[in-house]
């Protein structure tokens, strides 16, 4: 995956220029320490573009958060669940896709709710919407 310093982001769509639009998943999140302990359960040092998540947050826990409301940048982000690891992380180390797949290792995906942009170094932090009924 190419590293990039800011995206545009559109509501039900995802990120524009993706190849994946619409449906729930439309963009992936996974934390810099949850990936930094995953490489020192498996004793290896590997960049996080191998996860191939969309966003690297650091500072925010990820796991059990479904259907939470997350603020990144300008744009809203409902965590629609855990992403679960392929096996393409497999090839990537052996045993990465099931040190991922225990306590929402794999990160999370998320609904794009407001069009808006995300750049690298934008805060991460969760809405006061989530707390709403």
């Amino acid at each position: 995956m190419d590293e990039i310093g800011e995206v545009r982001v559109k509501a039900g769509k995802g990120i524009v220029g993706n190849a994946d639009q619409g449906g729930w998943r439309q963009i992936t999140l996974i934390t810099h320490e949850r990936w930094e302990e995953l490489m020192r359960e498996l004793g290896v040092s590997l960049d996080p573009s191998n996860r191939r998540a969309n966003l690297l947050l650091s500072g925010i826990e990820l796991a059990n958060t479904g259907e939470r409301v997350l603020e990144v940048g300008d744009t809203l982000l409902r965590v629609r669940g855990e992403t679960h690891p392929c096996d393409l992380m497999e090839q990537v180390v052996p045993g990465l896709r099931d040190a991922m797949a225990r306590g929402w290792g794999g990160g999370v995906f998320a609904e794009v709710l407001i069009d808006g942009s995300i750049s690298v170094g934008d805060t991460a932090r969760w809405s006061d919407e989530s707390n709403k009924s």
